[in-house]
């Protein structure tokens, strides 16, 4: 059976997910065979394994930090907010239907068996399972129906580690208060706290550090700097969003959809040397981009009304009129087209136009489609010529179908995908540009419209992001007192030790 450790934090964003990749890294380098564990993700960044089912992107992350296939078991249940009060209910990578926030936290205790379940393969097949919490163990008021935090923690006997962070300020507070709110036994549980993304000098915190280990009982494991690297984020907190600067020397602005999912879809366009990825909510921050890009949303007719009428669409046709390349995946895929259908209030019902930029007519279905895809792009002709011919891998996550009436994007299988007309094109596909292929010739033909020479240089996604997780294994290793953290585990530090 695996021993297990369990990250929670005292709030959303104290940077859990990482926290728990990077200890999957270290555990994976040291020799164990390990897996993440989350067992309700709320997001909307999502992705679909092999065999056709959804999980939540965080997870999908870690299990590449730990070496290993990603798997639903990873990620038993996942919320999809559609509203601000109501989300899609995925279990074992199957939705199940849209629920209430509070119908949702009337029901959720039915799932535990489900959450096991998938816990128990797990046990069976890894050394070490390191489970994520998610938000705070001190929300007083989720507690009696919590299966995420310490509820978690008790049916798996779990021992845990704090996470606070010091970048917002009042790190002290929110450890000791955190711990402080948790009854007798909670307490018990908490092993360490770790203080996360420090900036500047430890020596400073030195006092505080005592003081706390003495209020609170518990050892301080280490504090771990900020960080300098590229890994996938969880979701809409996601600092990444709130970037609008041009760094480089290819410009591409991504609509924020106020439902934006799937937006790690661009993680390897932003990992390209020479290459800026905006994300832009407002017709000031638009600018003059090279390439602009519509992305998925969980709700599609809302968010093209939320840019229709804050005036982004005629911008977007203006600089369609005037060659800029213009790029749709999933829901902006959908908004690109003539006409959007929701026969089944899938959606809330009723028909909206389009922004009439590509021939596609959609009409929403109550069935999900979820698979993984291979293609190879059309013969095109303009500013996407570069990308013809070029195979490419991803998935699919949507409702609904698309019928176009026009040039097709690209092939999957025998089947036609997409749609394309003169310098607008669209896929269903989600991470359509993560071969290599891809994204060279999308980039030398994004440099050739714009007159200057390719800022494109050898580049492996893949093994980018494993220089990443690399990084932060050391950083989690040379900040943490890994032996406690062993030991706290219950195995022994294989790690070598620097004479």
């Amino acid at each position: 059976m695996a021993k297990i450790i369990m990250v929670q934090g005292t709030m959303s964003n104290a940077g859990k997910s990482f926290v728990v990749a990077g200890l999957l890294r270290v555990l994976k380098q040291d020799g164990f065979k390990v897996a993440p564990f989350k067992s309700q993700n709320m997001a909307l960044n999502s992705f679909v394994t092999k065999d056709g089912l959804e999980m939540g992107r965080a997870q999908v992350m870690q299990a590449e930090a730990a070496g290993i296939e990603p798997s639903v078991h990873m990620n038993p249940i996942l919320l999809k907010p559609t509203t601000d009060v109501g989300s899609q209910v995925i279990v074992h990578g199957k939705a199940i239907g849209n629920m209430a926030a509070t119908q949702y936290f009337k029901y959720k205790k039915n799932l535990v068996p489900s959450i096991m379940d998938s816990y128990r393969i797990l046990e069976k097949e890894y050394d070490i399972i390191v489970i994520e919490g998610a938000g705070s163990p001190a929300e007083i008021n989720l507690k009696s129906e919590d299966i995420v935090n310490m509820g978690l923690a008790k049916l798996t006997d779990a021992p845990v580690i704090l996470v606070g962070d010091i970048n917002l300020g009042g790190i002290f507070a929110q450890l000791y208060g955190t711990v402080e709110l948790l009854e007798m036994e909670e307490k018990e549980r908490i092993k360490g706290v770790v203080i996360n993304k420090f900036r500047g000098d430890k020596k400073v915190l030195e006092p505080g550090l005592l003081m706390l280990t003495e209020k609170i009982k518990k050892p301080v494991l280490g504090v771990v700097p900020m960080v300098d690297i590229e890994l996938e984020d969880e979701d809409s907190l996601s600092e990444d969003l709130c970037k609008n600067n041009i760094s480089g020397n290819i410009d591409i602005a991504v609509i924020k959809l106020p439902k934006i999912s799937n937006f790690t879809d661009f993680n390897v366009l932003k990992a390209v040397e020479g290459v800026s990825v905006r994300f832009i909510s407002k017709i000031t921050q638009l600018g003059t981009p090279d390439m602009i890009i519509i992305p998925g949303t969980k709700s599609t007719m809302t968010d093209l009304m939320w840019i229709r009428n804050n005036g982004l669409e005629d911008e977007i046709k203006e600089h369609a009129k005037k060659g800029t390349p213009i790029f749709g995946v999933c829901g902006g895929y959908q908004m690109l087209g003539q006409t959007l259908k929701d026969p089944s209030s899938v959606e809330g019902s009723g028909s909206v136009n389009g922004m009439g930029l590509i021939d596609i007519d959609t009409v929403f279905a109550t069935e999900k489609t979820t698979k993984q895809v291979e293609g190879v792009v059309e013969t095109l002709e303009g500013c996407f010529g570069f990308l013809s011919g070029l195979k490419f891998f991803g998935y699919e996550i949507h409702m609904g179908e698309s019928v176009s009436s026009g040039q097709a994007f690209s092939k999957i299988g025998d089947k036609k995908d997409g749609a394309y007309k003169n310098n607008v094109a669209g896929t269903y596909v989600h991470g359509c540009f993560d071969a290599p292929q891809m994204i060279k010739g999308l980039v030398d033909g994004l440099s050739e419209r714009k007159g200057i020479q390719s800022v494109y240089k050898n580049f492996d996604y893949a093994l980018y992001k494993e220089k990443q997780y690399d990084i932060l294994a050391k950083s989690i290793r040379d900040n943490l007192d890994m032996d406690k953290i062993y030991n706290i585990i219950g195995v022994e530090n294989k790690t070598p030790k620097t004479p």
